[in-house]
């Protein structure tokens, strides 16, 4: 399924019937692909802690599986998990628990500074731009999402994001390009501008992360799986 037929599903409500089942067979395929030697994992470990494994690339709009496994060790990060898309994000919790708290940004007083950096991404690698403007953050509205569950975000909102009861959660993750929009970060004040190399983990982690993120979504929908 590509972008559109899957909003689709989310939109009209059929997405617990048909999205689990999509994404299982997704991972499958790679599993098979892999141990055909017909391609090396595509999963790529997210600074924010997730394995990202890219479904769709069309234009302004994408569609990825989001993967948190203890399988994988999270990617170091050089800023905070405080951040902001330059897309408006709809996700569907394949399974486990997903938080996401909106802060509240500005140039007010109230807690250490932070400093804004732009997010240049292209292919692996991020380009984070120190702007050197000083904001302070705080808590604001959170909510919590649970398997079978959709939600949004629009571009433009910083938050940060929660895996609760455990670490195991997934969510296929479409993304639609906000026209006039960056990809923000929050971080300390006296790192400059740096550039991170996204990494795919071990070669068998990953494989066992699929492996596991599989059953998972076939437990969590009484379909059985391999």
């Amino acid at each position: 399924m590509k972008y559109e037929e899957i909003r689709g599903e989310i939109d009209t409500g059929t997405a617990a019937r048909t999205l689990p089942t999509w994404a299982g067979n997704v991972l499958d395929g790679v599993l098979d692909d892999v141990a055909a030697g017909r391609s090396p994992v595509p999963a790529v470990r997210h600074p924010l802690g997730f394995l990202c494994l890219p479904v769709e690339r069309s234009g302004d709009f994408g569609v990825c599986l989001h993967i948190w496994t203890p399988e994988v060790r999270p990617a170091p990060s050089t800023t905070s998990p405080v951040h902001c898309h330059s897309w408006d994000l709809l996700s569907f919790v394949l399974y486990g628990t997903v938080r996401n708290v909106r802060m509240d940004v500005g140039e007010g007083t109230g807690g250490a500074a932070q400093q804004v950096f732009e997010v240049i991404s292209q292919d692996d690698l991020d380009e984070l731009r120190a702007t050197g403007r000083a904001v302070h953050c705080s808590p604001g509205l959170s909510s919590t999402h649970r398997t079978g569950e959709s939600y949004t975000l629009p571009a433009g909102v910083f938050h940060s994001t929660l895996i609760e009861d455990g670490m195991d959660a997934a969510t296929v993750a479409l993304g639609r390009q906000s026209p006039g929009g960056g990809d923000l970060s929050l971080g300390p004040m006296d790192v400059p501008t740096h550039q991170v190399r996204r990494s795919r983990s071990d070669h068998a982690d990953t494989v066992r992360a699929l492996r596991r993120s599989a059953r998972r979504i076939a437990a969590a929908h009484c379909s059985p799986r391999r």
